[in-house]
């Protein structure tokens, strides 16, 4: 599995396992995070509403997580999300990550995202809370989800950290951050910035992009949902699966790995079969014109 730096600074393979429905039970949690690991991929991202907390527990008795392998695995971990609101205080930040430390039977946790932006939110706060799980050993590096640079820099007139991630859903009919750029100077619908020019602010900063549910429209656990209004995307993955002599899946992944802001895919599959399927992504390296024709195929126009 080919090797990129999140944020500049932490060695990780090129996709990542998301565990959200790792919570039914140890036995099938096992089979997926073990064929990860054997395609050479550790990096495992969790959140502390995921099955109300089962996917951290499941997967920590799935592991037999101890001290001594705690180090194959790199474990992010996000929180924010309540039930009818969103919550950056210090307080709730301390106890997320306790409890999540405590569901995972580990004693830190290798990124911490803030999941959703709180519109209620306090610097200082997220700094001072920041700061005690940098300092305690809990945390080692810090990240964002669904944020806007502007929502980065205000996190930044306090928090020291650097803020390594920002995890944005994007797939081949998911391209919002993507179609403003090209569609700069137009009144096409596309060049509506909803994200505050995200993509380009990440690769200006060096903050890695990861990408979420890139096969929520169009794919369900590795095959096409039969939608007709898919079918061109259908069609040009079809072919490209074919020259390459891969699943329709892997097109995907290395369409979103193709891109030079080097992102980092969450794929979020329970089935070992597909994940492997998935992972045949990373060998392949998409000619500009194939990366242009699945974005078209997937709904867009170029102006």
């Amino acid at each position: 599995m080919k090797q990129i730096k999140i944020g500049g600074m932490l060695e990780a393979p090129c996709m990542a396992l998301g565990c959200m429905r790792i919570n039914r039970d140890a036995a099938s949690a096992a089979a997926v995070i073990n064929k990860a690991l054997e395609l050479g991929i550790n990096y495992f991202d969790h959140a502390d509403i995921y099955g109300g907390g089962r996917s951290e527990e499941m997967f920590a008795k799935a592991t037999g997580m101890r001290p001594d392998i705690r180090e194959k695995f790199i474990i992010q971990t996000k929180c924010s999300i309540r039930s009818g609101s969103y919550d950056f205080s210090k307080e709730h930040i301390l106890s997320s990550v306790d409890g999540s430390l405590k569901r995972l039977n580990t004693d830190y946790i290798d990124v911490l995202l803030l999941h959703r932006p709180d519109t209620l939110m306090e610097p200082e706060e997220v700094a001072e809370a920041f700061d005690i799980l940098q300092s305690s050993g809990k945390v080692r590096h810090f990240g964002v989800s669904n944020h806007n640079p502007y929502q980065i820099e205000l996190l930044k007139t306090c928090v020291k950290q650097p803020l390594i991630i920002d995890q944005l859903q994007f797939g081949p009919v998911h391209t919002g951050m993507i179609n403003s750029g090209i569609n700069v100077n137009t009144t096409f619908d596309g060049s509506v910035d909803r994200d505050g020019s995200v993509l380009e602010y990440c690769r200006i900063k060096g903050i890695t992009i990861q990408p979420w549910s890139p096969f929520q429209h169009g794919f369900i656990e590795g095959s096409f949902m039969p939608r007709e209004e898919y079918k061109p995307l259908m069609e040009a993955v079809g072919e490209l699966a074919k020259k390459y002599e891969v699943p329709d899946t892997a097109i995907i992944v290395a369409w979103m790995l193709r891109h030079p802001a080097k992102m980092q895919p969450i794929v979020g599959t329970t089935n070992p079969n597909h994940l492997e399927d998935m992972a045949k992504g990373a060998d392949i390296t998409l000619t500009r014109e194939e990366w242009y024709k699945i974005y078209i195929a997937g709904g867009n126009d170029l102006p």
